[in-house]
């Protein structure tokens, strides 16, 4: 019998079909569906959902960083989402634990460990490798971010993404005064004024290689 459906987004055909193919092994009670880009994931998160767990490489073609979590938590709202990626240097592992990631997979482990970590991912555990001491910058972001409430964290993530007040109303059924009062409290919180500065607070976050 059918028990839901797993949704892994990778651009590398390889990796994609290679986890798809040992993922609907493992589990044959699961449809596993499988995206190429962000932009293709969002499409299958509106027409399919729910889903049981979201494995993301953490770049794609279509995506800086974390800004395919940002949009997948936008999409998906619960579900848990496992990024995969061949980066593991300690600080963007500790980052995506603060933003709410389920798991950190590294694509450089073999792929029945991969899917021994998919299963500790389906039975609700968190999956993250040992790390080192974050840098004190990104861990006061982090301790900023783990602030947000989920509605809070739900708006920031679609500002994020370069959605205006308006379509992040409709987006997440809100009325457009209950979204400037969560940008409100967010700027507060990440020590802003603005949207501007938001995004230039939390660019490591979205992108931590890019002033590397």
């Amino acid at each position: 019998m059918q028990e839901g459906r797993i949704l892994l987004a990778d651009d590398h055909p390889l990796i994609r079909e290679g986890l798809q193919m040992a993922i609907r092994i493992r589990h044959p009670q699961y449809m596993v569906d499988a995206a190429d880009s962000i932009a293709a994931a969002e499409d299958l998160a509106r027409r399919r959902k729910p889903y049981k767990l979201l494995v993301l490489d953490y770049r794609m073609s279509d995506c800086n960083g974390f800004n395919g979590l940002f949009r997948m938590q936008h999409a998906l709202h619960d579900t848990p989402i496992a990024l995969l990626s061949a980066y593991t240097q300690p600080p963007i592992i500790a980052t995506a634990r603060a933003l709410g990631a389920a798991g950190f997979l590294s694509k450089s482990q073999p792929l029945d460990e991969l899917v021994r970590n998919v299963d500790l991912l389906l039975a609700g555990q968190k999956v993250f490798p040992d790390v080192i001491e974050v840098p004190s910058d990104i861990a006061d972001l982090n301790a900023r971010l783990q602030s947000l409430s989920p509605a809070q964290a739900r708006v920031l993530s679609a500002l994020a993404s370069g959605h205006l007040n308006k379509q992040i109303a409709a987006d997440l059924d809100l009325t457009e005064a209950t979204v400037k009062a969560h940008l409100t409290s967010i700027f507060r919180k990440l020590g802003v004024t603005n949207r501007l500065q938001a995004m230039l607070a939390i660019r490591p976050v979205l992108d931590p290689f890019a002033e590397s």
